[in-house]
């Protein structure tokens, strides 16, 4: 007796559809590799990809750094977390891109041959392509160019904040400094026209954002490259135009091509905020010589003394390295010295070490890691008892706070929220009871009733002494909280505009300052 015939197909039938690949993106790194990361992720969602919800994703991004100490082992040591994994999933892929990748290369694959995808800083957008190439031909893909294929601004991104943005306004440096690595991983510097980040601005704000940061490698020296040297200033005026946008920062400036014009600019238009980070990283002339940074302790000092004249309530941040190749106790005193003299309400402190292909790096009389390290302590203690004595001067000022969605350590048990004052200055605060409390993208104004060193604290006493603004930026944090969570909007979320969220190209959340 024969088997009947199974019965032919349905062809209108179909299995479900496949489950969209997870992704989860892990970054190293400065302002920049976090702004490329908000790329990458736009890309992989325009690409169907999902974000990780638990559980192990189908991708794992890795966003490196090369200038940070011990980038390429923690690197590695995150790599050779992720082997049991791949084991166990063999459809897991796992990329590296961004500065290191640029750097290293192929090393990546020899080092690490589990990797599927090596990518640079010039080619981001074309990662979703060697994702799919690697799936395809069952092998690892290496695509790093040396100059870049699209400014990377045309490329999808979603924004970490739905009230706060990055806006590139130039990729790349043309500076020399001997012991920076990022002009030849970013290659040289490329400006943005005018109209196109104003355009991008206008996105943001039209989107809900109440703050954008104008970031660049130098942003000083933007417009050089189509021959307008005054660009960089009628761009802050520009942007104090726009209709909405209530906080404009920007960074980093190099103290050599920091012109007076940029300091009328930050003064006279009232959306640019009180607050500046100019990089110092020396104050012996002889280092900075070494260094090949065109300006001295003079010259810098004058800078600030300039900016407090015209901005007396600017606070001012810095960076520092110390131990730099050949620096004596005597070059480490003129920093302590400029340190002293220069009020910063904190600063980011970094103890030199070698970085592979710089200039510093070959460089005779490396100064020993005991001394470093000694010299950096004294640095910090040095910087921490000025900070916490200009925090001090704020007790009893009163401050307007943009309300962050990031608290404290200690929240869960001091029960405050933290905004960002005009200045940045960090501030936890308290809601009197009874009083309405703010989304992250509102703005409270308060008393500041105490101080530490990196941080202010606001307690206010009632309702009386505390006011709330609700903002576009709280509603499209609304917006955004419901659409997580796949509810509609509440009416109160779309009150403001009626126009429900629109895509942005780009945008970053705001940069920690130490």
């Amino acid at each position: 007796m024969s088997t009947p015939a199974a019965p032919p197909s349905d062809p209108t039938a179909s299995s479900a559809a496949p489950a969209p690949r997870s992704y989860e993106v892990r970054t190293f790194g400065c302002q920049m590799n976090v702004h490329d990361s908000e790329r990458i992720t736009g890309l992989l969602e325009a690409a169907g990809y999902v974000p990780a919800a638990g559980g192990e994703p189908d991708l794992v991004v890795f966003n490196t750094c090369a200038v940070r100490e011990n980038a390429d082992n923690k690197l590695y040591g995150n790599l050779g977390q992720l082997v049991p994994a791949k084991k166990r999933n063999k459809d897991l892929q796992i990329a590296v891109g961004g500065c290191l990748a640029q750097k290293d290369q192929d090393t990546i694959l020899e080092k690490a041959p589990w990797v599927d995808v090596v990518f640079g800083t010039h080619n981001i957008g074309s990662l979703p392509a060697l994702l799919e190439r690697s799936r395809h031909n069952a092998e690892a893909q290496l695509e790093i160019l040396d100059a870049l294929e699209v400014f990377p601004s045309t490329l999808p991104t979603k924004r970490d904040s739905a009230y706060s943005g990055w806006v590139s306004i130039s990729v790349g440096c043309n500076n020399t400094c001997t012991f920076c690595i990022v002009p030849s991983l970013r290659g040289k510097e490329r400006d943005r026209r005018p109209g196109d980040v104003l355009a991008e601005v206008q996105a943001l704000v039209d989107d809900g954002a109440v703050e954008v940061t104008l970031l660049g490698q130098n942003v000083n020296s933007y417009g050089v490259e189509f021959g307008d040297r005054g660009a960089f200033a009628k761009l802050l005026r520009a942007c104090g135009r726009i209709e909405g946008l209530e906080r404009v920062r920007f960074t980093s400036p190099h103290p050599a091509a920091f012109t007076d014009d940029v300091i009328d600019a930050m003064a006279e238009t009232p959306n640019v905020m009180p607050q500046l980070h100019m990089p110092l990283q020396s104050g012996s002339d002889r280092i900075l010589k070494e260094m090949r940074r065109s300006y001295r302790s003079k010259r810098f000092l004058g800078i600030l003394d300039t900016v407090r004249e015209r901005i007396p309530e600017a606070a001012i941040t810095t960076d520092i390295i110390v131990g730099f190749p050949g620096e004596t106790e005597q070059d480490f005193q003129d920093t302590l010295d400029v340190v002293a003299a220069s009020r910063f309400s904190s600063a980011y402190t970094f103890q030199y070490s070698i970085r592979p292909g710089t200039p510093a790096g070959e460089m005779a009389d490396q100064v020993p890691k005991a001394v470093v390290q000694e010299r950096f302590e004294r640095l910090v203690a040095l910087q921490d008892r000025i900070a916490a004595e200009e925090n001090r001067r704020v007790v009893g000022r009163r401050v307007e706070l943009l309300v962050t969605a990031e608290a404290g350590k200690k929240s869960g048990l001091t029960h405050r929220l933290s905004g960002r004052a005009q200045d940045q200055r960090l501030v936890h605060f308290s809601v009197p009871e009874g009083a309405e409390a703010p989304r992250p993208g509102d703005f409270v104004t308060v008393t500041v009733t105490d101080a530490a060193a990196y941080h202010l604290i606001a307690d206010p006493r009632g309702p009386g002494e505390y006011a709330l603004r609700r903002s576009r930026a709280g509603d499209a944090w609304d917006r955004r909280q419901a659409e997580s969570c796949g509810v509609p909007a509440t009416a109160t979320a779309t009150a403001t505009d009626g126009a429900g969220p629109r895509p942005v190209s780009l945008g970053m959340p705001s940069l920690p300052v130490r």
